[in-house]
């Protein structure tokens, strides 16, 4: 079935949205145009100025009372998020709202401290002083995806914000309603006009944001998509944070506590029925604890719940496309060998766009759900004589976005870790980076460009301006005209003494 569907009304374009739970109709909206996005980048523009002149202290009053306001009707905002993702309340308030508190409090109350202006020592210029300052991009476009897409919206929004920038929002067409919230939260928190715009549609209407003369791109989203993003972006010499997909995997050394990591394995696997972009979708656990590992993450497989209303475990697809993919991984997985341990179909007692919770065994990598992001609730497990495998393994793939690793020794905890090429690894947890606010996250590989959250991430909406300044105000410097001999032999023995003697080299 159709999640989304394109009509016409009154000549122009709209887009009519179902529940992927019930199937029913929430509502359509209007797409959009090109030129009304110009407009809105344009009015972000001029509203920019008097934005950044309010200070940190200014703008975090209207993010303090956007949580405020958040935290009074998030019950409304979950009605919404539920609706159109089909996932159950208790993970909804764990993904969106419990996240999106902390993302407005923390850059409300932490981003002055980390882009105030900082005094930084001159190593060798000691006749001068550096200031290093952190001024706003200007207007950020930020085009955000459907698998959470409250969070997704508000928190890159609330850094673009905070660092003095204005912002355009295009959330995705498969959940418009729930990225048409963070809207809504910040104009009745009292907003200037201008100064968060959300703009509806779909690949056109990102399209035309991309294009639309903004000062940075923040795109989550397919790799497929984000390369065009970055074509553009790169076209025109606008930065852009790309977050993309993931294959992130799991490394379990015998010294792990197994109950542990068996359930860490099935929340990572299938939180979100998992479509999250750090979902664990490739496990290497060492042979002699496998056979335990596995048969607890079966058992813990077994028990969740499928639903659509009332207390559950697993929701639906949000997008139907993902279950093609879904059933062609499994698909092919079966027909070259591996095993089915639980799961394998669709859940159609409890919907069309419902999908069992599916362990498989035997895997190899000459499969294709253990190169391809799968974005769904399947959890392929590879047995690996030693660490050393199990790091080849995890490392055999063209992403590089998360992985977890699960031992008992932190030393070896980190030194895996280190070996493993991801953007964040987390120890004896799943994949939450991305909810850790100090830690900046992001993908290398074509898992993405650049990272979001914590200090880096909050700085990358600025530019770092450093201003020099002259300390003692002489009527002129050395290496001032007029050009002679006589400095350029002095300049020579400076040259000599500074990284020439063991005095120069330590002063230098």
């Amino acid at each position: 079935m159709a999640i989304v569907e394109t009509v016409e009304s009154d000549g122009r374009r709209r887009l009519r949205v179902a529940s992927p739970a019930t199937e029913q109709p929430i509502g359509d909206l209007p797409v959009t145009t090109g030129d009304e996005v110009r407009a809105a980048v344009a009015r972000a523009r001029r509203a920019q100025p008097a934005w950044e002149a309010l200070g940190f202290d200014g703008r975090a009053a209207y993010v303090q009372k956007a949580l405020a306001i958040l935290i009074r009707r998030q019950e409304e905002l979950i009605d919404v998020i539920v609706r159109e993702t089909g996932r159950s309340r208790f993970e909804t308030v764990m993904m969106e709202i419990f996240p999106a508190c902390d993302s407005l409090g923390y850059y409300a109350k932490n981003a002055g401290r980390i882009l105030g202006d900082r005094k930084v020592p001159m190593h060798l210029l000691k006749t001068k002083k550096l200031l290093i300052t952190y001024r706003p991009l200007g207007v950020i476009g930020i085009i955000t995806p459907w698998n959470g897409p409250f969070i997704l919206s508000l928190n890159p929004s609330v850094q673009a914000l905070m660092a003095g920038n204005t912002v355009v929002l295009k959330p995705s067409e498969v959940t418009p309603f729930s990225g048409r919230l963070v809207g809504d939260l910040f104009r009745d928190a009292g907003l200037p006009e201008d100064v968060l715009t959300v703009v509806e549609g779909d690949g056109e209407t990102g399209a035309a944001l991309v294009e639309a003369g903004v000062d940075k791109i923040s795109f989550t989203g397919s790799v497929r998509t984000g390369r065009k993003v970055g074509e553009t972006c790169g076209r025109n010499l606008v930065p852009c944070t790309l977050e993309l997909g993931g294959k992130d995997p799991m490394v379990v050394c015998a010294d792990a506590d197994i109950e542990r990591a068996a359930g860490g394995a099935v929340f990572g696997a299938f939180m979100n029925a998992g479509q999250f972009c750090c979902s664990t979708e490739r496990v290497y656990v060492i042979e002699s604890v496998a056979d335990e590992f596995t048969r607890r993450v079966v058992e813990k497989t077994k028990a969740l719940k499928l639903g659509k209303e009332g207390e559950f475990d697993i929701g639906p697809m949000i997008w139907p496309k993902q279950l093609e993919t879904i059933e062609r991984h499994v698909a092919d997985a079966l027909e070259k060998g591996a095993r089915l341990l639980s799961g394998g179909r669709r859940a159609t007692e409890v919907g069309n766009l419902f999908y069992e919770p599916t362990v498989l065994v035997d895997v190899t990598h000459d499969m294709a759900i253990m190169r391809e992001e799968t974005f769904g609730p399947i959890l392929p497990i590879v047995r690996v004589k030693d660490e050393a495998e199990a790091l080849r393994l995890a490392n055999d793939t063209v992403y590089g976005l998360a992985a977890n690793v699960w031992t008992k020794d932190e030393d070896k905890a980190i030194r895996l870790a280190k070996g493993i090429f991801a953007g964040s690894v987390c120890v004896n947890e799943s994949a939450i980076t991305y909810g850790a606010v100090e830690a900046p996250f992001g993908g290398r590989r074509t898992s993405g460009v650049g990272q979001v959250n914590g200090e880096t991430g909050l700085r990358g909406y600025c530019f770092a301006q450093p201003i020099l300044l002259d300390r003692f105000g002489t009527k002129d410097e050395h290496v001032w005209y007029p050009y002679t001999a006589d400095k350029t032999k002095m300049l020579q023995r400076v040259i000599g003494w500074l990284w020439g003697t063991r005095v120069g080299r330590w002063l230098g």
